[in-house]
């Protein structure tokens, strides 16, 4: 239903594709020959190993997955790969297995709607970054309420539908803790086809669905932590973008 297409990027590799993101969150992280970059809900190393292909053999890649046979796999796939600064190490994003004020990027692919406490992630988040340091995440956001049945299946939380929340409240999140030059950097509709709703709903409940003015959307946003040397040069990147129509600031009404 969401899954974006890796397989033009750099660092892509076939084994360590799931096809489990809803978007591509390294094609604006702005990552740097010589960063740091955690990704977090790294599963079989995708995202890793394209960031990996952006900082360089002088670079550093940490990916922490909360699943023990992740992990396993992502580690095989690394070493495969002849990758020495890639590591993958066990943990929950929302007490993160990391100093605070290390990483110089940290991404993420329809990760945090697995997670119930979305604020601690961004708080840890926060945490993790350097100062003038940054992230890129892609997610999946609502506007207007899913019906419960979808809500509450357990098939449509593991493909991030049923664990959205609300845009402006995840944006919000993001807000409260403490990062700034927040930026919408990619949207787009997701369309959960009939087939597939009639699995949960009845003929009326979809027509309903349908014309209700609910709107499922992937999103990659930027935001970041104030401080550093780094942070005049990314916001005009971002400003940049901004002026040639490649994003929208949140309540802009632009997306």
């Amino acid at each position: 239903i969401m899954t974006d297409d890796y397989s033009e990027l750099e660092g892509y590799s076939q084994d360590a594709d799931l096809g489990l993101g809803c978007g591509l969150p390294t094609q604006f992280a702005k990552i740097q020959k010589g960063d740091y970059v955690i990704d977090l809900g790294s599963g079989a190393g995708n995202d890793c190993f394209v960031a990996r292909h952006e900082t360089g053999a002088e670079g550093k890649v940490l990916g922490i997955d909360f699943t023990e046979p992740m992990i396993k796999k992502a580690r095989e796939n690394a070493e495969k790969l002849g990758f020495n600064n890639v590591e993958f190490r066990f943990g929950d994003i929302e007490d993160m297995p990391v100093s605070e004020n290390v990483a110089d990027v940290v991404v993420s692919n329809c990760v945090l709607n697995l997670v119930p406490d979305k604020p601690k992630v961004f708080s840890e988040i926060f945490r993790v970054l350097k100062p003038g340091g940054h992230f890129s995440i892609s997610d999946i956001v609502l506007e207007g309420d899913l019906p419960e049945a979808l809500r509450e299946d357990a098939e449509m939380y593991a493909g991030c539908v049923a664990g959205a929340i609300q845009k402006q409240n995840y944006l919000g999140y993001i807000e409260e803790a403490g990062f700034g030059n927040i930026t919408v950097q990619k949207e787009k509709p997701i369309e959960i086809p009939e087939d597939i709703l009639s699995q949960y709903l009845n003929e009326d409940e979809i027509a309903e669905f349908n014309s209700g003015g609910t709107g499922i959307y992937s999103i990659t946003v930027f935001a970041q932590k104030a401080g550093g040397e780094g942070q005049s040069s990314t916001q005009k990147q971002v400003k940049m973008l901004g002026d040639l129509g490649a994003s929208c600031e949140p309540g802009s009404g632009c997306c």
